[in-house]
């Protein structure tokens, strides 16, 4: 059986992985990453939001995403049955950061990141699939890989990096695996030539159609003309459409008085997929000798496009951690890793849970707009979730519970005058 001996062997090649790989391999560290698929192949998580471009910056992958010309995303709309439309511009948020970020056909986008990683000489296997550990007190790790025609080969790994995504490898090996605290839904998507888009900006936006308060559709467009479709909502809800999922997403999209006229009758470029109970969480994000990154650890939901972002936070922070230890540098990983992680991650579970209690629905869609507060949501959906300077960051578990309330009552006195 071949063996071989790495410093660190990273497991997935999405944004995740090549954040990590790319900071560890201009640490000077050897790296291996490990990659179930063939690239390019398609994935979901389409939609980014301006935090992620700073870690592609400050490993050196934003230049080779810029090539790419994708379709520019400076913000998202929403937008409710009544006709009532939300427009969230990320120019106009609290705090300092990015105001722009893709829209992008993820298997564009990470085969991009990927042959730039493998230009600069790092190892990538692609169509092999990691099926044991094995790990020593000392944290180092024997990983046994299969290719696609079965043949065995070992990786003998001083770190493990899992940045796997749904495919969930350490926690699915190690039981790490724990039911989510956000509330159960599906999703349902494809992609469709937009052959009748509309010129201007309102053929590029992204935009949330709101059919109900469990219930909303994304629509996507892209630079290359297609355009990415998809319902959210509970998982029973989406069961209860009959047929294939083509007829599915066929039914679904007459629910959207907006969008039905443009995608009726557009064929799908592939059957519709269905993800099921989307959110998912861990017992533990790091142990001894591995750290979980990206939708490995956590994913939340689709709702504010937040998944790359905490991909490749959480791989950029693992990387310079990993580095530190491996000089022999002392590392504190739950506070350094784990509790940094999860205060990002906490912020945004609570916009997630609170837009499908209706509260930040109301908020989005109350008749008096407070210019102040909406700047300081467009920063949180922007992904700038660790900015304490905002109130909506610090005070996120009562702030929108309060703003919402108070616009429930400005509307009942409204309604009674």
């Amino acid at each position: 059986m071949q063996q071989e001996k790495v410093d660190v062997l990273v497991i997935g090649a999405g944004p995740s992985g090549s954040v990590a790989s790319a900071y560890l391999h201009k640490q000077g560290l050897k790296v291996k990453v490990v990659e179930k698929s063939k690239f390019p192949r398609f994935v979901i998580g389409e939609s980014l939001i301006p935090r992620c471009m700073d870690s592609f910056e400050a490993v050196g992958l934003l230049d080779c995403l810029k090539a790419m010309n994708f379709e520019v995303k400076g913000g998202a709309r929403f937008m409710n049955d009544k006709g009532v439309v939300c427009n969230f511009d990320f120019s106009k948020k609290h705090g300092n950061g990015w105001d722009w970020t893709w829209q992008v056909p993820r298997a564009d986008f990470d085969k991009a990141l990927t042959d730039e990683l493998q230009s600069w000489g790092v190892d990538i296997a692609f169509e092999k699939e990691v099926t044991a550990v094995e790990f020593s007190e000392d944290g180092s790790s024997v990983t046994t890989i299969k290719d696609v025609d079965g043949n065995e080969s070992t990786v003998h790994a001083k770190y493990i990096v899992d940045s796997s995504g749904f495919g969930r490898v350490l926690p699915r090996l190690l039981d790490l695996e724990k039911p989510s605290e956000i509330p159960k839904h599906s999703s349902i998507f494809t992609h469709v030539e937009d052959i009748k888009r509309p010129e201007g900006e309102e053929g590029t936006i992204i935009t949330f159609d709101v059919i109900d308060t469990d219930t909303w559709l994304w629509v996507i467009p892209f630079s290359n003309g297609s355009t990415s479709i998809g319902y959210v909502g509970k998982t029973e809800y989406l069961e209860s459409f009959e047929g294939t999922n083509t007829e599915k997403l066929q039914q679904m999209m007459k629910l959207s008085s907006y969008y039905f006229d443009r995608f009726d009758g557009v064929d799908y470029t592939f059957e519709p997929r269905m993800i099921k109970n989307i959110a998912k969480s861990v017992k533990q994000l790091c142990g001894k000798g591995y750290v979980l990154t990206g939708n490995s650890a956590e994913f939340l939901d689709p709702v504010f496009s937040s998944g790359v972002t905490f991909a490749v936070e959480s791989a950029y922070l693992a990387s310079q951690l990993i580095t530190k230890e491996l000089k022999g540098e002392k590392v504190d990983w739950q506070t350094e890793y784990t509790d940094y992680m999860l205060e990002g991650v906490n912020v945004f579970s609570t916009y997630v849970k609170e837009w499908y209690t209706g509260n930040l629905q109301t908020i989005f869609f109350h008749s008096t707009e407070n210019p102040v507060i909406k700047e300081q949501i467009c920063a949180v959906l922007a992904g700038y979730v660790w900015d304490k300077t905002n109130p909506f960051v610090k005070k996120h578990n009562r702030l929108v519970k309060t703003v919402a309330h108070i616009a429930d009552m400005e509307m009942e006195a409204k309604d009674d005058s």
